[in-house]
């Protein structure tokens, strides 16, 4: 049982590496649905067998073997699917007991045949990793599986142990597994990890013990498998994954433009050259479609602040008017006058400074 545990937990660890080696584009996923068909392969845990070679009671321990497990079925899209398998299950004799006493030699094989019709459920967990999904199920099927002991035979002192043949018994199993997508990869592809029990009736094997005298008897052997697999299962007409495609970023802001427009000393009328700026800027507002206009009045560091403060208002009112009658809408302007706290030319108290007596038309 602890190799099962182990043999699992290997299993789900490889399935989560192919989730990390995954592509950046998420998809939905999506129920199930349609016909498919799988093949499945892992080891195989079949339990120690107890019975009577004739009058001695004997067991028989197998190694660890192997499984191939093919379905087909169909998925109704709802989280259920039903299947048909066919399934083939080996293993080779470790070692038979006979009276307590362990066989000097012993060979021969345990093979077996299955089939079964198997119900799923797929759990909807909607797990999704960079375009891998991770879709857990459970299930369980009925059938019927055909054991033959193929040479089975133990070699002691004096005698010799021979199981004759096998026998088929109604069969039942239970299932656990995850399925990957690879829709990225292939669309309707899954990589499929599983633990399957499967225990038959207990079913009988004629056996024959050779000594001085002849004894027949019928060995009853338990019929336990564990089994851990690895797999690929492909859906039929699967269409390729929806891309989630993010929404595009905003477009970022055009930049604001800005217009200089300069005055004389201790003016605040407009020049000629004043006037086509301002021209200018009134186009420039149409033809990107501002929303607001700042319009900024600045001084020069001559005189007291107090004027100057008033003097910036005065030409930023000159500007706006000029504005105005250039076709935009007083609304759309604002007006505000700095003196001269923001010279464009840091100077000293009393410099007259041609740049600093300016006014700003910002257009955002």
């Amino acid at each position: 049982m602890k190799k099962t545990i182990l043999g699992a937990a290997t299993l789900g660890a490889m399935a989560l590496a192919v989730t990390g080696a995954s592509a950046q584009t998420q998809m939905q996923t999506q129920p199930a649905s349609g016909f498919y068909v799988g093949l499945g392969v892992g080891a195989n845990f079949h339990s120690r067998e107890n019975g009577n070679f004739g009058p001695v009671g004997g067991r028989i321990d197998f190694r660890t073997g192997h499984v191939v497990v093919l379905n087909a079925g169909y998925a109704f899209g709802n989280g259920i699917r039903a299947e048909i398998e066919a399934a083939y299950r080996e293993n080779q004799v470790d070692h038979i007991s006979a009276g307590g006493v362990r066989a000097n030699r012993q060979q021969g094989w345990l093979r077996q045949y299955g089939v079964m019709g198997n119900a799923y459920y797929d759990i909807p967990v909607g797990v999704n990793l960079g375009g891998f999904s991770i879709n857990p199920y459970v299930g369980a099927g009925l059938g019927f599986m055909w054991s033959d002991y193929d040479d089975v035979r133990g070699d002691f002192t004096g005698s010799t142990v021979a199981v004759i043949k096998g026998s088929g018994r109604l069969a039942f199993q239970g299932i656990a597994g995850i399925a990957v997508g690879l829709d990225a990869v292939v669309p309707g592809l899954s990589l499929t990890t599983e633990y399957r029990y499967l225990n038959t009736r207990e079913r009988d094997a004629r056996s024959a013990r050779f000594t001085a005298v002849e004894t027949r008897g019928s060995f009853r052997g338990d019929n336990h498998n564990h089994a851990v697999l690895l797999g690929l299962r492909y859906a039929f007409g699967t269409p390729a994954p929806t891309p989630v495609v993010a929404p595009a970023p905003a477009p970022a802001p055009a930049p604001a433009r800005t217009f200089l427009v300069f005055f004389d000393w201790d003016r605040a009328d407009l020049t000629d050259r004043a006037r086509q700026i301002i021209a200018e800027a009134a186009t420039n507002a149409r033809t990107v479609s501002s929303t607001r206009i700042e319009v900024s009045g600045h001084a020069d560091r001559t005189g007291a602040a107090a004027y100057n403060q008033r003097l910036s208002v005065r030409r930023a009112e000159a500007v706006a008017a000029e504005l105005v009658r250039r076709g935009i809408n007083r609304n759309e302007i604002t007006i505000q006058g700095f003196g001269f706290d923001r010279p464009l030319v840091p100077t000293a108290q009393g410099v007259r400074e041609p740049q600093n007596r300016r006014v700003e038309i910002v257009l955002r």
